[in-house]
């Protein structure tokens, strides 16, 4: 074979090597150009996902609310509630129980009742809804808040929750939205949403809703715990038990 014809063989070979390099490197640019889309998709689509629907909350009477509790804070009566606003099981007990210890027990002195979440328990949406409750707080509408949350419960659907949810429920509230943006983006409430979680296991919570019924009996404190969405008639035995130890009809 002549050198030429050897030369030209080679130069073959090498634009061919050349050509099957670029080929390469065009593909791994491809696979990275399409990786960084699917990541920027995947950072974007939650503030392009629709809110959805926002269902209205139906009003529920409380007396001397403040922040997260209501009633009289010198009742002889305090129950701690420990739930998650994913819970099923909890909203279960807001719309079938909570109004009928209200009616009977706040309203009348003997019980002040203090709402508390358990961090996330079932998931950050879970932690998420509840900051956002405290924050709406700053503005006098936590139970507001608080029904909202629980009329639109979507269970443990990731999304139902989704900060653009969470901000939209705040607008239906008419929420000054900015200060309400700014205390939930901020995680103002972080903290207090863990210390509810932390008080509750110390509590014994493991599961919710749970109850921490407290109250004295001649100068020594003592503890009810009511673990469940049971029905009014468990919280009425429970009450009544403790208030009768008290000498208090």
């Amino acid at each position: 074979m002549s050198p030429e014809k050897v030369m030209s063989k080679r130069q073959a070979m090498r634009a061919k090597r050349e050509r099957q390099a670029r080929v390469q490197q065009l593909g791994i640019i491809g696979i990275i150009v399409v990786g960084a889309l699917l990541v920027a998709a995947a950072l974007i689509y939650p503030s392009l996902r629709p809110v959805g629907e926002v269902a209205a909350a139906s009003s529920h009477e409380r007396p001397m609310v403040n922040d997260n509790a209501m009633g009289d804070p010198n009742a002889p009566i305090k129950v701690e509630e420990f739930s998650d606003y994913q819970c099923p099981y909890c909203a279960r007990f807001f719309e079938e129980t909570e109004g009928q210890i209200t009616a009977t027990y706040v309203a009348t002195g003997k019980v002040y009742f203090v709402y508390r979440s358990f961090g996330n328990f079932i998931g950050p949406e879970s932690k998420a809804a509840a900051e956002a409750a405290y924050c709406a707080g700053d503005q006098n509408k936590y139970w507001d808040y608080h029904d909202i949350l629980f009329a639109n419960q979507t269970g443990e659907n990731a999304g139902g929750y989704s900060d653009r949810r969470l901000q939209a429920f705040a607008e239906s509230l008419s929420l000054d939205m900015d200060a309400f943006n700014s205390c939930f983006k901020s995680g103002n409430y972080a903290d207090r949403v863990e210390q509810d979680y932390q008080d509750g296991a110390a509590a014994g919570v493991t599961g919710t809703p749970a109850f921490l019924i407290t109250y004295t009996v001649n100068g020594e404190e003592k503890q009810r715990f009511i673990a469940g969405a049971y029905p009014f008639s468990e919280f009425q035995t429970q009450f009544d038990e403790a208030l009768a130890e008290m000498g208090i009809q």
